[in-house]
């Protein structure tokens, strides 16, 4: 249970929902856009978050598109993880999808839920960090659209008010080449050591990672030294480790030595497989 009292709002359009944020603003209350509700209720139960309204989005159809048009994917915020396994619209998505929580989780775990959430994993945000997509973004303002470099580093950052409403892909992206490989402590259960994503997209490797820092990202840097073909891939495997942004995780699930030692072989496989010798 939740160890506080809370409105429950569902509007059924954009417009309703940052009319309804705003007014529960305006009447003194905390509210939270609320999209899955995993997050939220672990979060509550550790008394690490706290509101006194939730608007729930999950029935705004934006929120819920799901759409394959000639040049783009458009990805509702509210999607579940597993609606988007079984269309499989983004195979590296999908692979990133996948490995999230366990089956039941992620029937209630939502796209935008995962991008946008507190625990600092987040790894459907990493074939959209290489996807270079674009996200749609609701607030006061009315509806926007920016590139996730804009609105995504390190977390998510949006105004008060703001929220979520869809990603969109260029289609090209999701027939190149790509890995993606996740390691945990033991076993297929728990949060990860390292998760690598990567895409091949004119000869060059890009690479995203969750649990190496605390947050997600994508390195240039990175990507410049593991591209660098004129060099050994010792040589280069060793610069992309050194332009790894800090700190480096060092807790219950591995030491930071053994987190880069993990993610030191991830890339020599990621240049295995995707050809970038």
């Amino acid at each position: 249970m939740i160890p506080f009292e809370i409105t429950y709002h569902r509007p059924r359009s954009i417009e309703e929902a940052v009319h309804l944020f705003d007014t529960l603003q305006q009447q003194g209350k905390k509210p939270l856009y609320y999209g899955g509700g995993t997050e939220i209720i672990t979060l509550s139960r550790l008394h690490l978050v706290a509101a006194d309204a939730v608007i729930d989005i999950k029935h705004i159809p934006e929120c819920r598109t799901l759409e394959f048009n000639p040049h783009e994917l458009v990805l509702g915020s509210a999607l579940p993880l597993t609606t988007l396994e079984e269309a499989n619209p983004f195979p590296l998505l999908t692979k990133a999808a996948r490995e999230v929580a366990d089956r039941t989780a992620r029937n209630q775990i939502t796209l935008g839920g995962n991008i946008c959430g507190q625990i600092f994993y987040r790894e459907t945000v990493l074939p959209l960090l290489l996807s270079d997509s674009q996200a749609v973004i609701a607030g006061k303002d009315g509806v926007k659209q920016c590139s996730i470099h804009d609105v995504f580093l390190q977390h998510i950052r949006l105004k008060p008010g703001q929220f979520l409403v869809q990603m969109k892909v260029d289609r090209s992206y999701a027939s190149l080449p790509h890995f993606h490989r996740k390691r945990r402590k033991q076993g297929k259960v728990g949060y990860p050591l390292v998760t690598a994503a990567a895409i091949k997209k004119d000869g060059q490797i890009r690479v995203a990672l969750s649990g190496v820092c605390p947050f997600p990202f994508r390195s240039k840097e990175m990507e410049e030294r593991l591209n660098a073909r004129h060099l050994p891939l010792h040589d280069r495997i060793e610069g992309a480790i050194r332009a790894l942004p800090r700190p480096i995780l060092d807790d219950i699930e591995g030491s930071a030595a053994y987190r880069l030692f993990v993610l030191k072989q991830m890339l020599f496989d990621m240049i295995d497989e995707l050809g970038g010798e």
